[in-house]
């Protein structure tokens, strides 16, 4: 079974999806801004050169192959109209390095490191709904970074495809994970619910069972594919 790097591996659809992964007999390294055991390394994405140590150091635990690269980090904080210049554009690039930045860079490593070896790949990435629905005022920065990341996907998965190296894109509206409650409680709790026909959000287990679909099941041909799980919140 493949050699997995997962970014976000310590909570909510991170968590979930290296349990999966895991479960499927896959060997999985993860990552957090901390580092919370032996199988995650440490790397903080606002750090411009943390995704490429990470790389490095998962690569050598892995004895040199990694087949699957999934880009779950991800950040989701407000950011008021009127906030002051500095602190608005702060909070912009810190979204867009960790959401958009790190998994392009990820993605280049990985590229490279396939293309080196002949053998081809997979990258699955943790978008979401508001790159194609937009969010709220406070979180143009959210969306433009995972646009940035659908735009990345589809770019990534045309031009390599041929190499045998897939990408696959998710894009999740609410999951029930902590990341999410603080924004459900603050756009009123169940009566977002209303905009949702299934009537309740995505598990975090069920994100992760179709990432690991993406990083192991799913047939060559549905590279490029952007599979949505939104409760039919947003329908394309």
């Amino acid at each position: 079974m493949p050699t997995v790097l997962l970014t976000g591996s310590s909570r909510g659809i991170g968590a979930a999806t290296a349990g999966a992964l895991r479960a499927r007999g896959a060997r999985v390294i993860g990552h957090s801004t901390r580092g919370d055991d032996r199988d995650t390394i440490a790397a903080d994405f606002l750090d411009p050169p943390a995704p490429q140590q990470l790389w490095e150091e998962a690569l050598d635990r892995s004895g040199g192959a990694i087949d699957v690269l999934v880009n779950n980090a991800g950040l989701f904080a407000a950011n008021p109209l009127d906030a002051s210049d500095i602190a608005w554009l702060d909070a912009w690039e810190d979204t867009l390095r960790i959401n958009l930045t790190a998994a392009a860079q990820l993605s280049r490593f990985a590229i490279r490191h396939w293309l080196d070896r002949g053998t081809g790949g997979r990258i699955v990435h943790i978008a979401s709904r508001a790159a194609h629905r937009g969010d709220s005022p406070e979180h143009w920065h959210y969306a433009a970074a995972k646009a940035g990341m659908i735009a990345m996907h589809k770019t990534i998965a045309r031009a390599y495809a041929a190499r045998g190296i897939l990408s696959f894109a998710i894009a999740p509206g609410f999951v029930d994970t902590a990341m999410a409650g603080d924004y459900l409680a603050t756009r009123g709790g169940d009566d977002l619910l209303a905009d949702i026909p299934l009537g309740r959000v995505a598990t975090a287990e069920e994100i992760a069972a179709m990432v690991a679909f993406c990083a192991l099941d799913a047939p060559p041909s549905m590279t490029g594919a952007v599979l949505d799980a939104n409760g039919a919140s947003y329908v394309r």
